[in-house]
């Protein structure tokens, strides 16, 4: 039992000791370099903007007067000093940009590829996740609004992650990819450009889960060291995403195309929302797109919608609807069209394009059983596209 004098001592004695550690270990989330200065202030148990450990920001230009425009993204933010972007995690301080999440992460979570969805990149293996506060975009379904519409500050509680430390998680749990999920990664940017060459230069895989709205500059240095992508094509009409998630459609298509001509594993993810993007023709005009301008061998996964977040009204994607929309995008030419959020649905299960032997027979994120030899058809022999 202590008294407050002892209790105060102690903390003392302990606040002393973590700032020589850090000083003695180099460790950098003490370092006024990165750090927003300010008075320390509690409203709960949780911290003010003033107390989060930041990181200067890259792919930012200063302008007139303290303000600053963001380069990262579609929206190039003017951003005024004192205020954030957008997505609410990058802030001008006295004219320089500053990311709010860099390692500050809301989720750490490994789990199966499939929930990705990956489904024809090393299936079955285990990904480390990374997630944080924060958005680019206000999508009416989010289903991980929680994060993705949050600050930082408004969280419960968050992890604080250096690089080194995200690839020890990894390796420690015998983890062989890194994803970085959950919100929009575009957001904590440099932690997930630093973690990935670190990843790389490991052996470690990467994946982005991306709504794929950054500017090609940035774009092209991050996937240098990341060899997959998952991509939410959220529709595909500029009235949708402009109207439900406050985006565009043009810079994905764009980035699509351009991860495609990078060499890039990509599995592209359309959330079918009744009423909103379900449109057959609108369906078909998707998929006739992806087959001309990514390939026949892209994965499509047509997801179920499940009612979240400002979508509550609307009931979840009869499984007609998905069938389908899956039988419109097939005979577009495409050659893996997933149903996804359907547990046991037949075509979660992956199909060889010619023999239609079964060769991954899922449950959900379950793998049953694997038909694959040498990335080929055990049944025909014929490749199947993707990494194994």
């Amino acid at each position: 039992m202590l008294d407050r004098r002892g209790f105060l001592s102690l903390s003392c004695k302990s606040l002393a000791s973590v700032l020589l550690l850090s000083q003695l270990s180099g460790c950098s989330f003490l370092d006024p370099r990165r750090i927003i200065k300010g008075s320390m202030k509690m409203e709960g148990l949780r911290l003010t903007d003033q107390d989060i450990l930041a990181e200067e920001a890259m792919y930012y230009t200063e302008l007139e007067n303290e303000r600053v425009r963001c380069d990262l993204c579609f929206r190039n933010c003017k951003i005024g000093p004192g205020k954030r972007g957008y997505c609410g995690v990058r802030k001008n301080h006295q004219g320089k940009l500053f990311s709010l999440v860099y390692g500050n992460m809301a989720t750490v979570t490994v789990g199966p590829v499939e929930k990705k969805p990956l489904h024809q990149y090393k299936p079955g293996a285990q990904a480390n996740n990374y997630g944080t506060a924060g958005c680019n975009l206000s999508c009416l379904f989010c289903h991980n609004w929680r994060l993705s519409q949050q600050k930082l500050e408004e969280l419960d509680g968050y992890d604080h992650f250096l690089p080194e430390e995200a690839l020890d998680y990894a390796v420690h749990r015998d983890v062989k990819l890194l994803s970085f999920t959950y919100n929009e990664p575009t957001v904590f940017y440099e932690f997930m450009l630093e973690t990935a060459k670190i990843a790389r230069k490991a052996g470690l895989g990467v994946n982005v889960n991306t709504n794929a709205m950054l500017q090609e500059k940035p774009l092209k240095e991050l996937f240098e060291f990341a060899d997959s992508a998952t991509v939410d094509l959220k529709g595909f009409s500029q009235e949708f995403y402009r109207e439900i998630c406050e985006g565009e459609l043009q810079p994905v298509l764009e980035n699509l195309k351009l991860l495609k001509e990078m060499g890039i594993w990509v599995e592209v993810v359309n959330l079918v929302i009744p009423g909103l993007n379900d449109d057959e023709e609108l369906i078909k005009e998707m998929s006739r797109w992806l087959y001309e301008e990514l390939g026949p061998e892209t994965p499509l996964h047509l997801n179920r919608f499940m009612p979240a977040y400002r979508l509550q009204n609307i009931s979840p994607t009869p499984v007609g609807t998905l069938e389908t929309a899956r039988k419109i995008a097939a005979d577009q030419g495409l050659n893996y069209v997933y149903i996804g959020n359907v547990p046991g649905h037949t075509f979660n299960s992956t199909f060889c394009p010619e023999c239609n032997s079964i060769v991954i027979q899922r449950h959900h994120f379950s793998i049953r059983e694997m038909n694959i030899e040498e990335g080929k058809c055990k049944s025909c022999g014929y490749g199947i596209a993707g990494i194994w």
